[in-house]
């Protein structure tokens, strides 16, 4: 692909992120002016608003994916983990808004991915627990689903707070909120 032509493509992807986030029935039109694009281009590269959704739903698991991967939840000690993995999602978070919910129901493969990535943090988050890092009695769910709170909250709610330093505050949150002193 020529660089102007993937410029463009992740112009679009990203305007298409952040408009279907905001309005899922956001035009092709309206993406294609967000990303600085003509409508032709938009339609050259996708055929229909499902397939522009579905590109942008890869390309949110794609950077997840690549977090996970980098983070090292097993290999690493849990806290150097949870801090990578915190520093590598907020950012994907903010990038890529748009509710993996939403995918989860339109396009099934996109499904399975997104699931076998929440299986290595519910495998992370079980680790945490039997390590000691959050209380004895902790549910796993209860836990996951905060870890996943808090990170939704300092990703769209406090977007101005660099990752570095929220991936501390979500970090401290999370461990010291459930820990187990």
């Amino acid at each position: 692909m020529r660089a102007d032509a993937a410029r463009n493509l992740t112009a679009v992807l990203h305007a298409g992120a952040r408009l279907l986030a905001e309005d899922p029935g956001a035009s092709m039109a309206a993406i294609a002016g967000a990303a600085g694009v003509d409508r032709t281009t938009v339609h050259r590269r996708f055929a229909n608003r499902e397939a522009l959704l579905s590109a942008v739903f890869q390309a949110k698991l794609d950077s997840a994916e690549r977090v996970l991967d980098e983070a090292r939840l097993v290999e690493s000690p849990l806290p150097v983990a949870l801090h990578r993995y915190l520093e590598g999602i907020i950012p994907v978070s903010r990038e890529w808004p748009v509710d993996m919910r939403l995918m989860m129901q339109k396009d099934p493969a996109a499904r399975a991915r997104r699931e076998e990535q929440s299986a290595r943090l519910d495998a992370f988050v079980r680790r945490a627990l039997d390590e000691g890092y959050l209380r004895a009695g902790v549910d796993a769910a209860w836990a996951r689903t905060v870890l996943d709170e808090l990170v939704d909250t300092v990703a769209h709610r406090f977007p101005d707070v660099e990752p570095p330093q929220a991936a501390d505050l979500v970090a401290a949150t999370f461990l010291n909120g459930l820990g187990a002193s």
